[in-house]
């Protein structure tokens, strides 16, 4: 069988492994924790194609342990526990216990994962999860709590730039061509940073090429563009560029383009929940205080599209697309908290003012904790002028509403309070 380039240049060693220097570079926790043999059960969080399973592969046989694998697509409780019998029975014989690697475990049920407890509890596996998604939300709390996190990062430009090159070298059928990298930002771009899709998009383009000295340049990789997308689509490796163009759309008051996305995303056979999740984003990032209601929609949505399947879940979400994408929209919010954010890492941990400290002891009254605070509500009106920020930033702006009727009066309200300090 003729094996993708991406397979062929899977790494074998940490030598080999590109990328993910936080992780297992020379000095770090991680890879000192591997190399002494005693690693704990895991869940490796990160986009695709960025080294999960070549990694958790690497680990197996850093450890010097026999590895099961296991796709949370096609994968039920009854194969779970299979593969925790075996381990029991390898264990009689004093080996130490296998590392059971598990792809995708964000589509195991709540069942499935239970059954994995009690054998990650007695180490009779040592359990490795990689997962697409915040393993905060899509795996159970108890399992959770049994795994140390490790997220892994995007490939920069530089790290894919010599990922190509290591192929042109050392791969055993494309060495035999004269293959020149004269472009790469077509090729990069195409990839969406994820590896696996590089390599094999990049070995599409060369082996559809005629002869064997093979330039690349933008130009040719356009004019395969529609090839490699074409073959990618079917197995969903454009999720996250769906899921961009289904957000976008929304943003921009297109409920046509959105439900189109959206449709799109549900034949790929899309996790519904994954979608739900972006729409409660959405309505908070790109509707905001424009329409509050838009947050209870999608925190709805979601809560439905939890206990209600496929297909109908289909028409709770597009009830939610079209009316996210058909509200008014703001990111006054969004962009409060990001200038609040920055204000915080440029000036640091400044002081709390007296006069809104919490004063529950004597020594912190004495101290003057909470000393001329005025209680708003009895004034009229229930508000005072009174000093909120550290005297460091005291009239700073964060918070600017939005140009639309609901922000509108937000800010008359802000403005009749507080006069000009905030220049509303």
């Amino acid at each position: 069988m003729n094996k993708p380039l991406a397979e062929r240049l899977r790494p074998t060693n940490l030598e080999e492994y590109i990328g993910q220097s936080h992780l297992v570079g020379k000095e770090t926790v991680f890879r000192q924790a591997m190399e002494s043999g005693v690693l704990p059960s895991l869940i490796l969080w990160g986009p695709p194609g960025v080294g999960k399973t070549t990694l958790a592969q690497i680990i197996a046989q850093q450890l010097k342990r026999d590895i099961y694998t296991l796709s949370a697509i096609n994968s039920g409780v009854k194969d779970v526990r299979e593969v925790i019998e075996k381990a029991k029975s390898r264990g009689l014989f004093g080996t130490q216990s296998p590392v059971l690697f598990i792809d995708e475990i964000h589509r195991f049920s709540k069942s499935q994962q239970d059954s994995l407890l009690g054998a990650v509890e007695t180490g009779v596996v040592t359990l490795i999860g990689a997962t697409t998604e915040n393993p905060s939300f899509e795996v159970i709390p108890a399992l959770l709590s049994r795994c140390h996190v490790y997220t892994l990062q995007h490939f920069s430009k530089k790290e894919l730039q010599n990922l190509l090159q290591r192929a042109i070298v050392e791969d055993e059928q494309l060495s035999k061509k004269e293959i020149t990298i004269k472009q790469d930002s077509a090729l990069l771009r195409l990839s969406g940073g994820d590896a696996r899709k590089l390599l094999n998009v990049f070995e599409l383009i060369v082996n559809s090429e005629p002869t064997n000295t093979v330039v690349i340049d933008d130009a040719l990789v356009n004019r395969h563009a529609q090839q490699v997308l074409a073959s990618y689509d079917k197995g969903g490796e454009q999720h996250f560029d769906i899921a961009s163009a289904l957000i976008k759309s929304i943003r921009g008051s297109d409920p046509n383009a959105a439900v189109y996305w959206l449709a799109r995303m549900l034949e790929g056979g899309e996790d519904v929940k994954f979608i739900a999740r972006r729409l409660l984003i959405s309505a908070s990032e790109d509707i905001g205080n424009a329409n509050p209601t838009a947050l209870i929609m999608a925190n709805n949505c979601f809560q439905a599209v939890s206990v209600i399947g496929h297909p109908e879940s289909r028409i709770i979400l597009s009830q939610c697309v079209t009316y996210l994408a058909s509200s008014a929209k703001s990111n006054a919010s969004y962009m409060a908290i990001n200038k609040a954010q920055i204000a915080v890492k440029q000036m640091g941990a400044l002081s709390v003012p007296l006069h809104l400290r919490n004063a529950p002891t004597k020594l912190m009254r004495d101290l003057d904790y909470g000393k001329d605070y005025k209680y708003s509500h009895d004034y009229a009106h229930s508000f005072v002028a009174q000093e909120f920020l550290p005297k460091e930033i005291s009239g700073q702006t964060f918070f600017e509403p939005g140009n639309n009727p609901r922000e509108a009066s937000m800010r008359e309200f802000l403005k009749t309070r507080w006069k000009d300090k905030y220049g509303y």
